[in-house]
């Protein structure tokens, strides 16, 4: 199953494990049963700690295995642990088998500390790229703290338990048999949703810290390489950020990077992680910016209360998908309306969907759906496709994909648990039509993240932040870079350069003020 080359490298991460885990698996005659058991056997060759056994429970899932250690430690994959969630099943292997976690010390306490019982699910899409993020974030809860249980559920082989549940987006993340989140969440997220008293511990510790020279507030491309080029100045540099990615975990194929011929959003976003935490940044994520003020320094107020102080701030906060704004939709999100195809596709195997927006982003979705469900509808507003002439002709040469110019969506139906239809206006004729599908997945475009920033910085009437040829905003010492600005293209080496450019700017223009650049390097 797996090739020579993976074998070599499983098996120099393994030596790694400490403790002895037990592959207990749950199989029956059919072919992923198989495929399991296969998998399974090649893991117990590579370490002499790895033993299986069989797990004659009469309610586990089929095909599943689960891992455990003596100390109690357990989480369990059901499906085949391939694709995007391979890593996530080495890595459980390994802090499973003792190896000690990454995750920062106080929130390894934290999480150790939690009472009570915790049974995390999450169900997942192989395709998923975000949905590895979380899966390894409960596992390594699991892995800390024995009252905790995680269970990673792959949709599409357990079609009946997702259709029961109506799941209809992925990774949707089951506490106790109740919803707990839907979308990529990070683990000071999960940590703080079910630890009460995580926000205070967290803003307190924030509030303590001491001014910045440069704040970088976001975490994507622009975000990254403005804190590269401010560390490298020597100059004391804070990143304050939902997550490390942005936009970027959600893209599938990169092949327009230049240097680099073909890569995908998160080994991208990984790199970019890895070289920030290189230089000496004093990074903070799981955190969200609600205000920007000036007050002698630049102030940041964040989600939990806490305030951080500094000289500069670079404001990257990028851009996120445009939604239709029709009655129904935020109803029915995460119910059968989706914005990735690439996570929430498998989701809707032989089903009718539609996809609204007919630019690159749409027909491309168009494309890869129509592998997997039943048929595709294409509903464009225009009365022309803006998509490159290469998606159109290969979107019309598939026999189940139709495309509808001159379309309005104008609501989202349901039967009040999951999306059943849509209306839609032809534009030409004033008709008012209908489709009967399971799922709708948006692709009109982005809006910035700058609604935190109304009446305090210059937007466009998009809301895009208006910066100079430095980054520089209407705000003395603030700075702004990538998708968030009023940039011509929002591309990811345009947001790079960008941030470098914003970062640079903002050293010059600490370089001006009178005090200069007081406090370099400061804990």
């Amino acid at each position: 199953m797996l090739n020579a080359q993976l074998v070599d490298q499983l098996k120099a991460y393994l030596q790694h494990i400490k403790n002895n885990i037990v592959l207990s698996l749950a199989l029956d005659n059919s072919a992923k049963s198989l495929e399991l058991k296969q998998l399974a056997e090649q893991l117990d060759t590579l370490s002499s700690k790895i033993s299986i056994q069989t797990n004659d429970t009469p309610d586990a899932r089929v095909p599943s295995m689960t891992l455990s250690n003596e100390q109690g430690n357990q989480v369990a994959f059901a499906g085949i642990p391939l694709g995007h969630e391979f890593t996530s099943l080495v890595l459980a292997l390994l802090h499973i088998g003792g190896h000690p976690t990454k995750v920062e010390a106080d929130i390894a306490e934290q999480i150790k500390n939690l009472e009570g019982t915790f049974h995390f699910e999450t169900y997942i899409s192989l395709s998923c790229q975000n949905c590895p993020d979380v899966v390894q974030a409960l596992n390594m809860m699991a892995a800390i703290n024995p009252n905790i249980r995680h269970t990673m559920v792959d949709g599409a082989l357990f079609q009946d338990e997702v259709d029961a549940k109506n799941i209809m987006a992925v990774p949707t993340v089951m506490l106790n048999d109740e919803v707990f989140s839907q979308g990529r969440i990070s683990l000071t997220d999960i940590v703080s949703k079910i630890d009460t008293n995580a926000a205070k511990t967290q803003a307190k510790k924030l509030n303590a810290k001491k001014p910045y020279d440069v704040l970088i507030v976001g975490g994507g491309p622009a975000g990254a390489s403005a804190a590269v080029y401010a560390a490298r100045k020597g100059i004391r540099t804070g990143l304050v950020a939902d997550k490390f990615g942005g936009q970027v975990m959600d893209t599938v194929g990169i092949e327009n990077f230049i240097s680099v011929k073909a890569t995908e959003g998160p080994k991208l976003v990984a790199s970019l992680e890895e070289h920030v935490k290189d230089y000496d940044v004093d990074i903070m994520t799981g955190q969200r910016a609600t205000a920007v003020s000036q007050n002698g320094n630049i102030e940041v107020e964040l989600e939990n209360g806490a305030k951080l102080q500094s000289k500069s701030i670079i404001l990257a906060t990028g851009a996120r998908w445009r939604q239709m704004n029709v009655p129904g939709e935020t109803e029915y999100k995460g119910k059968g309306v989706a914005y990735c195809p690439h996570c929430d596709g498998p989701l809707f195997k032989q089903k009718d969907v539609a996809v609204i927006g007919g630019g690159n982003s749409g027909i491309e979705a168009a494309i890869d759906l129509a592998g997997i469900v039943n048929h595709v509808t294409v509903l464009e507003f225009d009365s022309t496709l803006r998509a490159d002439d290469v998606l159109v002709k290969k979107a019309h040469s598939l026999n189940n994909i139709t495309i509808v110019k001159n379309a309005q969506t104008t609501q989202v139906l349901g039967d009040g648990n999951k999306v059943t239809g849509l209306h839609y206006t032809d534009r030409v004729s004033g008709e008012e039509k209908q489709l009967n599908l399971s799922g709708i997945f948006v692709q009109i475009g982005l809006v910035p993240n700058s609604e935190f920033l109304q009446n305090t910085i210059d937007l466009t009437e998009r809301g895009e932040i208006i910066v100079d040829g430095q980054g520089a905003t209407s705000m003395p010492g603030v700075f702004a870079a990538g998708d968030v600005t009023n940039c011509a293209y929002k591309q990811i080496i345009i947001a790079m350069g960008s941030g470098a450019s914003a970062s640079l700017g903002a050293f010059d223009y600490l370089i001006r003020q009178s005090d200069n650049v007081a406090e370099t390097k400061a804990a």
